[in-house]
């Protein structure tokens, strides 16, 4: 499985969704945030790429401001 930053994934361990922020193949490792983001932004936190259940090559919608 290849990830991107960006992209948007579900974990092994809960069904919501999540925004890849960075990806360390070397180490298997890669760091997500909630998606959509909170209204004072999501925390950031690493996790294994096994915990990854499945993936969406897309990048998540822009936020319109204003919409």
């Amino acid at each position: 499985m290849t990830l991107h930053q960006g992209d948007c994934i579900t974990l092994t361990s809960d069904e919501n969704l999540y925004q890849v922020i960075g990806v360390d193949d070397r180490h298997n490792r890669c760091w997500v945030r909630r998606w959509p983001l909170a209204r004072h932004g999501s925390p950031v936190f690493e996790i294994s790429l096994q915990q990854v259940a499945s993936h969406d090559h897309h990048h998540p919608p822009r936020l319109v401001h204003g919409a």
